[in-house]
């Protein structure tokens, strides 16, 4: 005997799986579609990134041959033990700016004992200084001067005799060097007038007297006080830097000692080449 099955409950178990299938078939074509989606949009870029990627990774590899913030590196001695890739030797000859500069004839080369020698071969030797003013070389014996004043040159005489004092003198009772300003009177009357006196006062160095420093100024002069040895060398320097129209030098020679003077003694040189 057959038995009848209700036709309402089969027909809904049939809609209920039927829809599942929809649901699955729905469900695998939004997972195609997004992936062709994808896979289209990534086409343009993989190759791009695939060759970008070969060149990060060669460059890598490669060696580089230079770089920033690092230091080559530096070849190991031979075996003859010479020197690596390394930079020369600095050449101070030729950071020598007035080395083809000609040196001025009235320069010094020697400072004596009791005198001077010049560049031009004039050898001063018989105790006598020297003023180098506009290329040419005077002797100068400032000791000799008599005072502008004469009562000041009667009263010096009536000390001098009173001490048995010699005339050889260039120091004031104060120890500053003093001498009359018509020993310069020389510069006052030359032009272009120089602009820088150096003063070379035997082998120490002394004070000026006020009067003698007001005497420089008045001419529009500049002074240094050096010693002898130190003024030559300056007076060479910048006579040769300069020239010689724009400094001049006054200088005693090193073997000088107040009261007695120079002298010609033969006493040890020195150079200033």
């Amino acid at each position: 005997m057959a038995m009848r099955i209700p036709l309402g409950r089969s027909s809904g178990a049939f809609a209920a799986s039927s829809s599942l299938r929809q649901a699955a078939a729905g469900a695998r074509w939004r997972l195609q579609t997004t992936r062709a989606i994808t896979s289209s949009c990534s086409i343009s870029t993989r190759p791009c990134s695939s060759i970008q990627s070969q060149r990060i990774i060669a460059a890598a590899a490669a060696p580089s041959s230079s770089s920033f913030h690092t230091f080559a590196a530096r070849r190991k001695s031979d075996d003859n033990n010479l020197p690596g890739d390394q930079p020369p030797p600095t050449d101070f000859g030729a950071l020598d700016v007035l080395g083809n500069t000609p040196v001025p004839s009235t320069s010094v080369d020697i400072c004596m004992w009791s005198g001077f020698q010049l560049n031009n071969g004039t050898r001063v030797t018989d105790g006598s200084g020297v003023l180098l003013v506009g290329g040419e070389a005077f002797s100068w014996r400032p000791w000799e001067a008599k005072s502008s004043s004469s009562s000041s040159s009667s009263s010096s005489t009536t000390t001098n005799n009173k001490e048995g004092s010699s005339p050889f003198r260039l120091l004031n009772e104060k120890g500053q060097w003093d001498v009359d300003a018509s020993t310069l009177g020389l510069l006052g009357v030359i032009w272009p007038r120089p602009d820088l006196l150096v003063l070379g006062l035997g082998r120490e160095m002394r004070p000026l007297s006020p009067e003698l420093r007001r005497a420089i100024s008045a001419l529009g002069m500049r002074v240094e006080v050096l010693d002898t040895r130190n003024a030559a060398a300056q007076f060479n320097l910048l006579a040769t830097e300069r020239g010689v129209d724009d400094v001049a030098a006054a200088l005693i020679p090193i073997g000088w000692r107040e009261g007695v003077g120079a002298g010609t003694e033969d006493e040890p040189d020195v150079t200033h080449e």
